[in-house]
């Protein structure tokens, strides 16, 4: 069977659950592969991912990282390696804590036959969220709404991380230009995307919590999605963004009904 879609899954000391994700994600009944990005962790979870490489060659792909590097550049070397290597037609890229289920994988690749990007959204109808706290519900909420306000973003979850990209979207960004390397990459990303004009769907999630091990969002990575926020907001208002290619602007497509 030929693979033309590929999962990027960045990890760091993600030993717990990679086993049960990769696992999860070759069991899903459409043809993916994953190609994990392993920021050199301690724990073991590059070794973790050689050992499925080598178990399921086609299919699982690492790319090894001296150090943590910040979660935007491991997309970026994902993308790399999924368009440039192995000819994907599809890249999504999710969080390997189960943050973001594979079980949804499926409606987000039937969707992308229709729209040109696809967000696993918890602000439409039928999405949501579970076991998260107060607080991050609030930051999640609030960094949203700043971000559709200034950036004139029109998807409901504008920092979710859970997304399909088809290939054309990707060849389309000069991808060592994106200045964000953290979460705000995930902004910027969605930012050029619509001013190129690429239509853009959302499948309704329910995001969990991670299982096991520990949050990464820090004080610091709060700090930089602002200063991202502030600096697309001031290329927002200069204007001139390309458009290339030019492809009309259409509504967002969703499940959402009201």
């Amino acid at each position: 069977m030929a693979i033309d879609t590929f999962v990027i899954v960045p990890t760091y000391n993600e030993a717990d659950n990679l086993d049960d994700l990769l696992a999860q994600l070759l069991a899903l009944p459409v043809g993916i592969g994953a190609i994990v990005v392993d920021d050199n962790s301690p724990d073991g979870t590059g070794d973790i991912a050689d050992r499925w490489a080598a178990q399921h060659p086609g299919r699982v792909y690492v790319v090894h990282r001296p150090a943590k590097l910040g979660l935007g550049t491991a997309y970026i070397a994902g993308f790399k390696a999924a368009i440039r290597d192995l000819g994907a037609e599809r890249v999504l890229t999710m969080d390997a804590d189960f943050s973001h289920n594979p079980r949804y994988i499926p409606d987000m690749i039937a969707m992308s036959r229709a729209t040109h990007v696809v967000i696993g959204s918890r602000y439409v109808r039928g999405g949501g969220t579970r076991n998260c706290s107060r607080r991050r519900i609030l930051l999640s909420r609030g960094a949203n709404l700043v971000a559709r306000t200034l950036l004139g973003l029109k998807a409901r979850d504008a920092t979710a991380g859970f997304r399909l990209y088809r290939r054309e979207v990707l060849l389309s960004i000069p991808l060592d230009q994106v200045f964000s390397s953290g979460y705000s990459f995930l902004v910027e990303m969605l930012f050029l995307c619509q001013r190129r004009g690429w239509q853009i769907g959302e499948v309704p999630i329910i995001f969990e919590d991670r299982r096991k091990g520990k949050t990464k969002i820090s004080r610091q990575e709060i700090f930089k999605a602002q200063y991202t926020v502030f600096r697309l907001f001031l290329r927002r208002l200069g204007g001139g963004e390309p458009r290339r290619p030019a492809v009309a602007v259409s509504p967002i497509i969703s499940n959402d009904q009201s």
